[in-house]
């Protein structure tokens, strides 16, 4: 089987999402978001799964930062129910847990649990990587926050369920593949996503003209962020995600009027929408 590289190990959420949203790839784990991107530059992995945003804790940034100048293109957009489990060694005492370990968006999404508890955060590469350590060197007062899948690979004992602070949780994940495997979408497919980076030229009110074809258009604009690209703090790169088929008239000449105002603009993807943004819009 082709592979798909993500970040992490065997039971983190990231693995949980190539087994559900790519069951045709063979996960492929990686330490860091950088080897998950030359794992794919260099041809060792098909695709690539990233988490990008998660609903508690935002945006992922090293993803941001890797994935405008990869050389990969955005296939398609997952939204994964994300349901942190507590865990600990099987023979641990609850009540004498002092520290509890985990990637930092996992302990930024359990807050609530970890201050209850008066637990001491401890940040870890990834949560199953966490539960894994444990595992392999026992400490009684030391917990772990991972997916259910970590404690069942790990041999570890769930002490609470679902300690996400808010329950409906969910991280957004993307599929990557090399620039020249991208094929976009039909323009009447159904819902459609464009995710662009750009920057602007620099004359006034050049990021105010630049979107204006958006609002001119009708054309919704999802995601704007900015980025900061040297330490002048003069360059910024902006990345944003709208509605739409660049083929689609509106979206063309919207894309056109921010051309005309930047200096840079470029195609991450074009790419079907999770229907699970069907269900937030109705709720």
């Amino acid at each position: 089987m082709a592979k798909i590289a993500y970040q992490g190990e065997p039971g983190a959420f990231s693995d949980e999402a190539c087994r559900t949203y790519a069951p045709d790839f063979a996960p492929m784990p990686c330490p860091t978001f950088d080897a998950v991107f030359r794992a794919v530059a260099e041809g060792r992995a098909a695709r690539a799964m990233v988490p990008v945003e998660n609903a508690i804790a935002g945006r992922v940034d090293d993803v941001y930062r890797l994935l405008p100048d990869a050389g990969m293109a955005i296939l398609d957009e997952h939204f994964l129910p994300i349901h942190m489990q507590l865990m600990a060694l099987p023979d641990a005492d609850e009540d004498a847990l002092t520290t509890v370990r985990s990637h930092p968006m996992a302990l930024s999404q359990c807050r609530g649990v970890i201050a209850r508890r008066g637990l001491i955060a401890e940040v870890a590469p990834d949560t199953a990587g966490a539960a894994h350590a444990l595992s392999s060197r026992p400490e009684p007062n030391v917990a772990v926050i991972a997916p259910r899948a970590a404690a069942e690979a790990y041999g570890l004992r769930i002490v609470e369920r679902d300690v996400q602070d808010i329950e409906r949780n969910v991280t957004r994940f993307l599929t990557l593949a090399p620039e020249a495997q991208a094929v976009w979408p039909d323009l009447l497919s159904g819902p459609v996503l464009t995710s662009l980076v750009f920057r602007v030229r620099n004359i006034p009110a050049a990021l105010y003209k630049a979107l204006g074809g958006c609002a001119t258009n009708a054309v919704n604009m999802i995601k704007l962020e900015s980025y900061q690209e040297d330490s002048s703090f003069l360059a910024t790169r902006f990345q944003a995600e709208i509605e739409g088929h660049p083929d689609d008239p509106p979206v063309r000449r919207a894309l056109d009027e921010l051309g005309y105002f930047s200096s840079e603009v470029k195609l991450l993807g074009v790419f079907p929408a999770d229907p699970y943004r069907a269900k937030l819009t109705r709720s």
